[in-house]
């Protein structure tokens, strides 16, 4: 199969993984309508052509949170990644560092964070839930912190998991699961080999480490339904803030009314997203979202976006709509399950291409001269 998009990563993926796991990351909540408008409004932003416009070399390096990365792309937090790949996280965090750029820890990740950290010398980052367990959030904190991390990533927008109707249907939950999965996985041999034999174990790594056993895959669903603390407000968060020493990112914003508070908060950036879809339908897409969030706030903090971004195109309409940089998550996924720590170092290589082919024709030299001028029209 001839790969040059994300487009075909994800074909490749859906081939590879037991349908379980591929509608997992492939799927989004209800009907999937904001899952489908982050990539349709997105396109719709139409790039403004220019020419002769000696741009030269285009440098897509930035610097985030003092960070240099060699371009604005950072591996958003994807729970269970460690099921896509052998030790899924480990290598990803591998293609990051080569390529120059951080991988974001997901909580609910498979290889706990002292495993990811110790497999690269470049920090990650760690993203963490609101949960009813304030003990396992500070455990979580501490060992982040121990191991080196100092870029922390808190989503606000999960108080509640949403509805999720793929995952029914393709055997991640719902009646019979367990045994569908099986199923599933004696029909897809290469991932049963590599991934469910040789990448054990098979749990909720960091997880595990505070309970002091396995919470597997099994465990997963009734895990989140029962530490999921909708009850949380800004003022919860206050200790977290005292307690955490380097920069605080709050993902999960797509008012700009929740981004001041985010300001008045003390956060240091904020990630414009509606967790790809998969959590309340029929809200904003992040591309929608953004332009009225930076008009709010861009001086205060800074602003990443995610949800819907599958190329380096993607990513210069979404700086040009007023975002310093971006996470990307199921594009990084699907190269991950299709071909491991080449696939993402692959993937990342084409947008970077793709960002710098847009970059010089839309005359921009560097990702500072990326503005609203890059756009036919500002915002959607």
């Amino acid at each position: 199969m001839i790969i040059s998009s994300s487009t075909d990563y994800r074909e490749a993926a859906r081939r590879r993984l037991p349908p379980f796991l591929f509608h997992y990351i492939d799927g989004g909540a209800y009907s999937e309508h904001t899952m489908r408008r982050n990539v349709d409004d997105l396109s719709d932003l139409a790039l403004r052509q220019r020419v002769l416009k000696g741009v030269g070399d285009v440098d897509i390096s930035t610097t985030l949170f003092d960070e240099k990365l060699a371009m604005p792309v950072i591996l958003a937090p994807v729970g269970l990644t460690g099921m896509y790949a052998r030790r899924g996280e480990v290598q990803a965090a591998r293609a990051a560092e080569k390529k120059g750029i951080s991988l974001t820890l997901s909580t609910v990740s498979v290889c706990p964070i002292e495993e990811v950290q110790g497999a690269v010398n470049r920090p990650i980052w760690f993203q963490l839930y609101v949960l009813r367990d304030r003990g396992f959030m500070k455990n979580a904190l501490e060992r982040a912190w121990a191991a080196g991390i100092r870029k922390l990533v808190f989503t606000v927008d999960m108080p509640v998991p949403g509805a999720r109707y793929r995952d029914a249907h393709s055997g991640m939950s719902g009646p019979n699961a367990p045994f569908r999965r099986i199923l599933q996985a004696m029909t897809h041999p290469a991932w049963a080999v590599d991934v469910g034999l040789l990448g054990r174990p098979h749990d909720l790594g960091n997880v595990s480490a505070y309970r002091q056993q396995k919470t597997n895959l099994a465990d997963y669903v009734g895990w989140l339904g029962e530490n999921f603390d909708p009850s949380i407000a800004w003022k919860d968060l206050e200790w977290i803030r005292e307690f955490w020493k380097g920069p605080m990112i709050i993902k999960g914003i797509l008012d700009p009314e929740d981004a001041k508070d985010a300001v008045r908060f003390g956060a240091d950036g904020i990630i414009v997203s509606n967790h790809g879809g998969r959590q309340l339908d029929g809200v904003l897409s992040s591309a929608r979202a953004l332009p009225a969030i930076a008009d709010a706030v861009k001086s205060d903090l800074t602003i990443l976006t995610d949800s819907g971004i599958r190329s380096g195109l993607d990513v210069v309409r979404m700086i040009a709509q007023g975002a310093d940089g971006v996470l990307i998550g199921r594009a990084f996924v699907y190269a991950l399950a299709a071909a491991g720590q080449a696939g993402v170092e692959n993937l990342l290589d084409l947008f970077a291409k793709e960002m710098r082919v847009a970059m010089t024709l839309t005359g921009a030299r560097s990702i500072g001269e990326i503005s609203s001028d890059s756009l036919v029209r500002r915002a959607l």
